[in-house]
């Protein structure tokens, strides 16, 4: 057996790009073992997990799941506690975003984004409480500062970050003294993407930030290895991460 198998395990969802990558990156710099869902960008975990094996071999392992589907969730915390026989921390990150117009708002697009932000983690939570009980280990969601005040146009997206924040709160009663359950809510941290992965600037929004500036992935990196490293008094709570944009109006 080598030495990775003593290491803590993080499962973080969504994590081959973006802000789930430098969480990934941030927390297997910690000494964590990580294992990285994805569900389409393959290209992108692979090469994740090839960076982060040569820093420390055997440390990080892929796992391909389209949370819309239970069973394919079931298989998913089953697969990420043998891999490494233990997990300590579950990050929630994996997220559908976009706009719809009350006007224009589909079932199918209720659904999309539901079950991305809120249906998703709540079973995922569920089917892998006893082995984080049994480590005392933490769950950390990806929540929003629009599940706090919502954002004109994307009334769905807010509707499913408002629940994804009670889900925080609600777990962390449920599953005390033994799992933390906290939540971070990114403000902006990154442009937007367009349809064909390309970032959407928009300088304006700037003047809505008090800091004036985006945060970037590491902002957020760095707020979830904090809850899950050196908060252990700390549950239940949602910590915005926006340069102070949820202060404006």
């Amino acid at each position: 057996m080598t030495s990775a198998a003593y290491s803590p395990v993080a499962l973080i969802t969504g994590a081959a790009r973006r802000i789930g990558a430098t969480i990934c990156e941030t927390l297997h710099s910690e000494g964590f073992n990580v294992v990285v869902h994805c569900r389409h960008s393959t290209a992108a975990a692979e090469a994740l997990e090839q960076k982060l094996n040569q820093r420390r071999p055997q440390s990080v392992r892929i796992l391909q799941a389209d949370l819309d589907d239970h069973a394919q969730i079931q298989q998913l915390a089953l697969a990420a506690v043998a891999t490494w026989g233990r997990l300590d921390a579950l990050v929630n990150n994996a997220s559908s975003f976009f706009p719809t117009p009350l006007e224009t708002a589909t079932p199918e697009q209720w659904d999309n984004l539901i079950n991305s932000n809120l249906r998703a983690p709540f079973f995922l939570s569920r089917e892998l409480h006893k082995e984080l009980r049994r480590n005392r280990g933490c769950i950390i969601n990806i929540s929003d500062i629009f599940g706090m005040r919502p954002m004109p146009g994307y009334s769905i997206y807010s509707i499913a970050k408002a629940g994804n924040i009670m889900l925080t709160q609600s777990l962390a009663l449920e599953l005390a003294p033994e799992v933390r359950v906290n939540g971070v809510a990114p403000g902006a941290i990154l442009w937007p993407e367009d349809i064909s992965g390309s970032e959407v600037v928009n300088p304006e929004k700037l003047q809505q930030i008090p800091l004036g500036t985006l945060g970037g992935t590491q902002a957020i990196a760095n707020t979830v290895l904090f809850l899950i490293k050196n908060a252990p008094y700390i549950t239940g709570q949602i910590i915005p991460v926006d340069g102070g944009r949820s202060l404006k109006q």
